[in-house]
């Protein structure tokens, strides 16, 4: 069999109908593909913003005519790119795994060592303009006073060399572009690479957190579009599809829909899969009429029974099951540490500008840029795991800072603080709800009373939730949220 796929011819859209190429020829050894790039309407204009051109998919429009015509036989896009109306006579019928859909703040270290109040930087964004000052002006390691946006437009090596180039702060790009480009060893795409190396050697980078700075609907998905009679393509390339990621992306585009669409749009919507817990729903941004989004929460599929305050354990955050001792720990010579909480991270240490700083949550985030240091990322409280930064930072090797006994799963840890049962301890009478913090506070409760087996317990996603799991009947619901606040709420 011959395929014929079409893309833009920017190195991006290159290097992503290749993927889909070689996704292809793994499910079906003897297959035969034949490329076609070419510039779209929105590669030829370059001057103006995008969300200022009429034209209905700028970037995307100029296919579909050869798909319908069938002198191409699919055409591979950045999903992003397609206007959320549907298209007559042309379906997206598949979609690989999504790529990081987080958008990539660079900053230049020449800005920062002057401390730079008033933050210049590069996107012809409505939706980064509107959401990214409020983040930065209480997540950035020092105060700043403004943040103004300057239009840029052209592929992603353009862009780079104008922000090493010229008179500008920083700028915003999706993390996928950048992943994607620097992973590949095709030899093609080696200017591009050194383009990216050498803006990241200028720069310091900051993975924008979903729930402050959501992104554009189906950022760093692929979308495979077919001529809607193609029944024969469509179960050709299911064998490529990634079912979790087509239903999350259609339903960011179906919500964004609903407030109108387009990339002229001040809205970011995300949607994260978390597998049998629900999906994680971010929505922020201000529609045309002037409406106010600003929304976190976790669709999961059951909700919790009603229980009173005086029913509910822990009745703070902190609960009352241990104290915390700093131990005294000389610093590690590693370049990447994942901060579990702010206290976990001595003050004494010297953390440079080259260390890479990763959080479980934005409350360490927020904790530690005030104290004047540089965040590169965080779990956002969706459960630990590894950051995904081998494009960005190959040579980082995480180390974990945390408390005597945590977890060694996914990455070493260097205990800084022990945990001490308090002498006296809570009470669970009467308690039939609980929130876990941790795998350590369920442990220590169940130790102090065992009857607190047939109450309700809650948690978030990640390491306590699989703890949880492992302990609890089969049959005993767990009840996830995403914060002890949305679960106090409930």
């Amino acid at each position: 069999m011959r395929l014929k796929i079409a893309a833009r011819k920017s190195d991006l859209a290159r290097l992503q109908a290749y993927r889909v190429g070689n996704a292809l020829r793994q499910k079906f050894p003897s297959l035969e593909i034949e490329y076609q790039f070419k510039e779209s309407l929105g590669d030829k204009n370059l001057h103006d913003p995008l969300w200022k051109m009429p034209e209905r998919g700028v970037f995307t429009e100029d296919f579909h005519a050869d798909l319908l015509a069938e002198n191409i036989d699919l055409v591979v896009h950045s999903w992003k790119d397609l206007p959320t109306e549907e298209r007559e006579g042309s379906e997206i019928c598949a979609t690989l795994p999504r790529a990081d859909s987080r958008d990539l703040l660079l900053v230049k270290k020449s800005a920062l060592a002057r401390k730079t109040r008033q933050l210049k930087l590069f996107s012809s964004s409505p939706r980064r303009a509107y959401t990214l000052p409020p983040f930065l002006k209480n997540y950035f390691p020092y105060h700043i006073d403004s943040v103004e946006f300057q239009s840029v437009r052209g592929n992603i090596a353009t862009r780079l060399r104008k922000y090493r180039e010229l008179e500008i702060d920083g700028l915003l790009v999706a993390k996928a572009a950048l992943d994607r480009l620097l992973e590949t060893s095709e030899p093609e795409f080696a200017d591009s690479q050194k383009e990216i190396r050498s803006a990241l050697e200028i720069s310091q980078w900051m993975v924008l957190p979903l729930e402050a700075q959501p992104t554009a609907a189906a950022q760093g998905a692929l979308a495979i579009e077919v001529k809607s009679s193609r029944s024969d393509l469509k179960k050709f390339l299911s064998a490529i599809n990634c079912a979790a990621t087509l239903r999350a992306v259609e339903r960011e585009r179906k919500i964004l829909s609903g407030y109108g669409g387009g990339c002229h749009q001040k809205i970011g919507i995300s949607v994260i899969p978390l597998g049998e817990l629900g999906d994680v729903i971010y929505l922020r941004g201000e529609t045309d009429k002037g409406e106010i989004l600003n929304s976190t929460k976790l669709n999961g599929p059951s909700k919790p029974e009603q229980f009173s305050p005086a029913q509910k354990w822990p009745e703070t955050p902190e609960g009352k099951l241990f104290s915390r001792h700093a131990l005294n720990v000389s610093q590690p010579k590693v370049n990447a540490l994942f901060v579990t909480r702010e206290e976990s991270l001595p003050e004494s240490w010297n953390i440079s500008a080259e260390t890479i700083v990763w959080t479980s949550g934005l409350k360490t985030w927020k904790k530690l840029s005030d104290r004047g240091i540089w965040v590169n990322g965080s779990c956002e409280s969706r459960g630990e795991t590894l950051p995904e930064v081998q494009g960005l930072a190959p040579q980082a090797k995480f180390v974990k800072l945390s408390h005597t006994g945590a977890p060694e799963d996914l990455m070493p840890v260097v205990a800084t603080y022990e945990l001490r049962p308090t002498p006296n301890p809570p009470s669970f009478a009467g308690k039939k709800s609980f929130f876990w913090m941790s795998g350590s506070a369920f442990d220590e409760a169940l130790r102090l009373d065992s009857g607190i087996l047939q109450g309700e317990h809650a948690c978030g996603p990640g390491h306590t939730y699989t703890h949880l799991r492992k302990i609890l009947p089969k049959d005993k619901k767990i009840q996830v949220f995403l914060s002890y606040k949305d679960w106090q709420a409930g």
